[in-house]
């Protein structure tokens, strides 16, 4: 039987240099993520996600804003978030942003729930890095209340109680796709399975087989609630082009300047050529032409049963052009051939 599963990207609106050698306007940046956005639905592609961050290296800090302006140029295109930072959020305005986008899109809006990776946001927004635990658990438990209720009570620690409320717009019966946003930790996976919502894991490192603990974790965890599991997906970094040596050569510079900036403030060493080509073949970089990119897709998808593959196409500030031919390569040479693949 064909594996079935859905193909999209993300990507964080990755702010690159422009030819007078400084970075490109954060406003020119939104506005090629929207023709970004457009040809990936023009080209078949499944999905786009939007991820939210608060740095000046990506543009992206309203997700839905932006996907509100996607909604009116796309026709059939899922239009989701990669990922909202609930922790920092209040879990009612998210809601009522996110009904309000598929209300407008006619049923194609998503949201990826997660911590997030970088910590600007809480200060940002006046919350406490200590309580980080807390404010996770509390409002995903609110927000998973409301998607599912159409009167919510509720009481914590990090925001005001609810008792027997109505938000507006509420949803349509078909209801709000879900994901939790999964970095690699065993209680991330239990939270996913006692919230009854899908993961997506965000495997920017190794070989991707090593997240099959995490897998079967996930299924057990299933098994012994006596329920059936959510689809599984995976958000890796990627870039397409005609040949293997031309995606790399274009990926690697930007890449490196990605990795190098956030790996100053984190303590990594700089990024190698070497260390780059490593994890082309061997890790989680779905670099190369459409057939190399289509295999390692295809073999990734097999080896942990996933239901979504979402290529985060924006791999480091490369060029608005660049992006354009690497989308329109992924959604029409790389899906049919993803596709053809895992029904062989």
């Amino acid at each position: 039987m064909a594996q079935d599963i859905e193909l999209g990207l993300d990507t964080f609106g990755d702010v690159p240099v422009g030819a007078d050698g400084k970075p490109m306007p954060q406003a020119q940046v939104l506005r090629n993520v929207v023709e970004e956005a457009v040809l990936a639905d023009a080209v078949g592609v499944d999905a786009i996600g939007l991820g939210e961050h608060h740095r000046d290296d990506f543009a992206i800090s309203s997700p839905e804003v932006i996907l509100g302006a996607i909604a009116g140029r796309t026709k059939r295109i899922k239009l989701g978030s990669a990922v909202t930072v609930l922790s920092s959020d209040d879990p009612v305005r998210l809601f009522q942003r996110f009904s309000t986008l598929d209300a407008v899109s006619n049923g194609r809006a998503e949201v990826t729930l997660g911590r997030g990776s970088f910590s600007e946001s809480y200060p940002l927004f006046g919350y406490d890095m200590n309580d980080y635990e807390q404010l996770f658990e509390e409002k995903l438990d609110l927000f998973t209340r409301l998607i599912r209720e159409p009167k919510v009570t509720w009481k914590g620690e990090t925001r005001a109680p609810l008792k027997q409320q109505r938000v507006y717009p509420p949803l349509s019966p078909a209801g709000l796709k879900t994901w939790i946003g999964v970095g690699g930790s065993p209680e991330s996976v239990v939270r996913a399975v006692r919230h009854d919502l899908p993961m997506i894991l965000a495997i920017i490192g190794g070989a991707p087989q090593r997240f099959l603990p995490f897998v079967d974790l996930y299924k057990r965890a299933y098994e012994q609630i006596g329920g059936d599991p959510k689809p599984l997906g995976v958000h890796s970094p990627g870039h397409v082009a005609a040949t293997d040596a031309q995606a790399r050569d274009e990926a690697f510079p930007a890449y490196k300047r990605l990795h190098d900036r956030i790996g100053r403030e984190r303590g990594w060493p700089a990024l190698t050529r070497a260390d780059f080509d490593r994890e082309v073949d061997h890790g989680s970089m779905y670099v190369g032409s459409p057939e190399t990119v289509a295999r390692k897709i295809a073999a990734t998808a097999k080896a942990l049963g996933l239901g979504r593959f979402d290529m985060k196409y924006s791999v480091g500030p490369l060029e608005h052009a660049a992006l354009m031919r690497s989308i329109e390569l992924y959604g029409t040479k790389v899906m049919p051939m993803v596709r053809d693949l895992l029904a062989g």
